[in-house]
């Protein structure tokens, strides 16, 4: 029950559409295609920058990012926002000072508020859920071709209600076809309803991955670097076996040929 209200009640935004993935019991999951995915993925800094915007005047309403420092928002694999850019868009927030107590404009050091509603979930982890794809998780072949998932049925999620409403014991429930189901989250997304600064088309499709991309970033923000020194570790590992194997056969090769002439 606990999981069912949490994944009714996400938020998101953005562009490319690829076919629809039947995912178990959940409904229809679009494998989107994402930059950050693969090996060698990384974060599109303007699409990061469009999500930060739809998360604002979509989902900060209702959704929290409780453990995202408003700091991180000038990192250069995420918003990269200038200094200045970042303490204005924190002040834009309230956070209640834990040395007095008093309600005072965030801060660079701070934290994005929490949820303002319980039934609400907190947006900071969203993105790492593997959910969407079935196969090996423990061997992570499928996260590896396909991602985790927790992305793709965000934007599928946001992208999913077809019109379809109902009251169930006086509250509305709306249809999402990625949830397989009836919810009581309302559609958050509209065509044209932020206008992005760079242009791009304010599609519902596009909305979704733009704030799917973003809650990616603020789940794993070091995920670019994370991939870097992975490859570089895998380096190492296959010239230490390499030297491994040629020194092994070194020392033992005088050992095979004394056995062969006996």
């Amino acid at each position: 029950m606990i999981r069912k209200l949490a994944l009714s009640a996400l938020t998101a935004l953005s562009l490319a559409a690829s076919p629809a993935l039947a995912a178990g019991e959940l409904g229809e999951i679009t494998d989107y295609s994402f930059s950050f995915e693969g090996p060698f993925g990384s974060y599109d800094r303007a699409q990061i920058q469009r999500g930060l915007q739809v998360y604002t005047e979509a989902c900060a309403a209702c959704h929290g990012l409780q453990y995202v420092p408003f700091r991180t928002l000038t990192q250069e694999s995420g918003p990269a926002l200038s200094p200045d850019a970042m303490r204005a868009y924190a002040a834009t927030f309230e956070v209640q000072d834990p040395v007095t107590g008093d309600w005072r404009p965030a801060g660079g050091p701070d934290h994005f508020p929490g949820s303002g509603m319980e039934t609400a979930p907190d947006l900071s982890l969203m993105a790492k859920a593997r959910i969407g794809f079935s196969g090996p998780y423990g061997l992570g072949i499928n996260q590896l071709l396909y991602g985790i998932g927790g992305p793709e049925y965000i934007a599928s999620f946001l992208a999913g209600f077809d019109g379809r409403e109902e009251m169930q014991a006086g509250t509305m429930f709306y249809y999402n076809t990625a949830y397989d189901g009836w919810v009581s989250m309302a559609p958050v997304l509209w065509e044209d309803g932020v206008e992005y600064a760079d242009g791009t088309p304010a599609t519902i499709e596009q909305q979704a991955q733009d704030v799917a991309a973003f809650l990616m970033w603020a789940a794993e923000p070091k995920l670019a670097e994370r991939k870097k020194w992975g490859f570089i570790g895998s380096l190492f590992l296959v010239l230490l076996a390499s030297l491994l194997y040629l020194t092994n056969k070194r020392l033992w090769a005088p050992v095979k040929k004394q056995a062969k002439q006996g």
